[in-house]
């Protein structure tokens, strides 16, 4: 039980992180306030670098192999993000959601194939029921003129979910060999590093087309509660006996919280049918973490 209160805590963040990024990128540029995330991100976690240089240690075990690892997964996140982004700026937070919150399905695959990962029956019924909900849940968006053969924006959504699953299962590897803290806060650093280079050369291209940017009070809670977010996860991913299917299983419930805000704050569409699929997957993970414990 000592890995499942992270992983819930980690979830409620990853809600909100969810309401200001939606909040942030409404008709906005969306790079940009991507840009100022990362910026924000590093700044946050910039004590844990400067006290690993203050010691006289360059971080991760003092090994470029570990930097190697924590810049590939910077790109990968960073790659989530940027599809991810365009797609919750242009999808209904109650489409969008669901999408992303089918991730744990790739997870719990490659969690089976790689580490070696078993789930006893309580859990297996509750990830059936929950996957059966997404399922629903993400069947609505048709209804609502975002089918896949029409809408891009869905396909970046399904990339960002991908790519957020191989960053989950890239996690399991890293936490390893080194410390949560520090792998957060290295891929926060090259996260930054590589998203003014993009940006700064979409600047310098001519062709490049983007919105205009306008500063909101919402872009550094972001960051914010993202970091809030996965300090959470990687303490529990870290805890001895953690499976990394439930974790994201778990995390995955942070769609509740976005969900209920594009219903009753935003006023979007089939809301009692939404809300019959989202008591199926509350169900789902109240199972899991009864059979966690």
């Amino acid at each position: 039980m000592e890995w499942i209160l992270p992983a819930l805590i980690s979830a409620s963040c990853l809600g909100v992180y969810d309401i200001f990024k939606k909040l942030s990128v409404k008709g906005n540029n969306v790079l940009m306030v991507l840009l100022l995330n990362t910026i924000f991100g590093a700044l946050y976690l910039s004590p844990v670098i400067i006290t690993d240089l203050a010691a006289g240690h360059f971080g991760l075990g003092d090994t470029l192999r570990g930097h190697i690892l924590i810049v590939i997964k910077a790109f990968i996140v960073l790659g989530s993000w940027i599809m991810g982004y365009f797609a919750i700026k242009h999808l209904p937070l109650t489409i969008q959601g669901p999408i992303n919150a089918t991730r744990p399905v790739l997870v719990l695959v490659g969690a089976l194939c790689i580490f070696g990962e078993r789930l006893n029956a309580l859990q297996w019924v509750g990830i059936i029921i929950g996957f059966a909900s997404l399922y629903f849940i993400s069947r609505i968006g048709a209804k609502e003129g975002f089918s896949l053969r029409r809408s891009r924006w869905l396909w970046l959504s399904i990339g960002a979910m991908v790519l957020g699953a191989v960053s989950a299962l890239f996690d399991k590897y890293l936490l390893r060999s080194y410390a949560p803290l520090e792998v957060q806060a290295w891929y926060s650093l090259y996260q930054c590093v590589i998203m003014s280079i993009l940006l700064l050369s979409l600047m310098r291209s001519k062709s490049a087309r983007t919105d205009k940017f306008q500063w909101r009070w919402t872009i550094p809670c972001i960051a914010l509660f993202l970091t809030v977010a996965d300090l959470a996860y990687f303490h529990s991913l870290s805890v001895d006996g953690s499976m990394i299917a439930i974790v994201s299983m778990i995390r995955r419930g942070s769609v509740i919280i976005p969900f209920l805000y594009g219903v009753i704050v935003l006023h979007e569409k089939n809301v009692r049918t939404k809300l019959l699929d989202l008591l199926l997957l509350l169900t789902s993970l109240i199972i899991l973490v009864i059979a966690s414990k």
